[in-house]
């Protein structure tokens, strides 16, 4: 199969616990944590992973360099549960809404992600524990998201304002990150497979070209944004079939769907 169809929130090595209390807030969006991702005021409360610790240090990292655009880390509670800020605004979960499909929206995710890139630079990953579900095969010295997927961004008035998610964050290059965001934003899929998301008629290449031209890529830079969407596909597909062949029902479902 070609990468997951939507928003993964974790992988087998999350630390699954109760949703909390009455008057939670139950967050949409996502397969393995599906309902277990709550608000609760002005925090939210999710499942943590044996990466959490670095996951954190590396979002206060981005706070301090001047990136408002990611999850602030707040601690992890006494059940296990992960904390952070909550961000205001719409968040698009399938079927994909008319005002999400813009390219004025795509455009503004390339440069959330490329502002994100910039800050990610300041932070060193070495001594931290990284989850390698969907890491970039040839590594980095830089962290980088590897789940930039519609269900992973907040937007305010139709503009790209938080990402969110960040599970799957480990060192890499940032032209897979951007591979990855285009192959689920442009999208960069057949046509059956997106209409079942909702997506209408997408001028791929136009769109592919965009997310380029707005990150900043030259020649170089684009022509390897090509050559990296094998291993970004491969790797959402493997990532899937590693799930339904552990027995995870959640991801048992997403395959029967597809």
């Amino acid at each position: 199969p070609s990468c997951p169809p939507r928003q993964m929130t974790s992988g087998a090595d999350v630390t699954r616990s109760v949703v909390g209390r009455p008057g939670d807030e139950v967050l949409a969006g996502g397969v393995a944590n599906a309902g277990a991702v709550v608000r609760r005021g002005t925090h939210v409360l999710r499942p943590s992973n044996p990466h959490t610790a670095s996951i954190h240090r590396f979002l206060t990292a981005l706070k301090v360099a001047g990136f408002d655009g990611a999850s602030e880390p707040v601690g992890v509670d006494a059940d296990g549960r992960e904390r952070l800020v909550f961000i205001p605004g719409d968040v698009a979960v399938t079927p994909f809404p008319a005002w999400f499909q813009t390219d004025a929206v795509l455009a503004s995710i390339a440069d959330l992600l490329r502002r994100f890139h910039t800050a990610a630079g300041s932070f060193d990953p070495a001594g931290g524990t990284w989850s390698g579900e969907m890491a970039d095969p040839v590594g980095g010295t830089i962290v980088i998201h590897n789940d930039v997927c519609p269900e992973n961004v907040v937007f305010r008035d139709g503009a790209a304002v938080g990402l969110l998610d960040f599970d799957f964050a480990a060192p890499g290059r940032p032209v897979y990150d951007l591979a990855a965001m285009a192959r689920m934003c442009c999208p960069i899929d057949d046509e059956l497979s997106a209409a079942r998301l909702g997506w209408g008629p997408v001028d791929q290449p136009g769109r592919l070209r965009l997310v380029a031209g707005t990150y900043g890529l030259d020649g170089a830079g684009r022509r390897e944004l090509l050559e990296v969407f094998d291993d970004v596909i491969a790797s959402g597909g493997q990532f899937v079939l590693r799930h339904v062949e552990a027995g995870d029902p959640n991801f048992i479902a997403l395959w029967d769907e597809m």
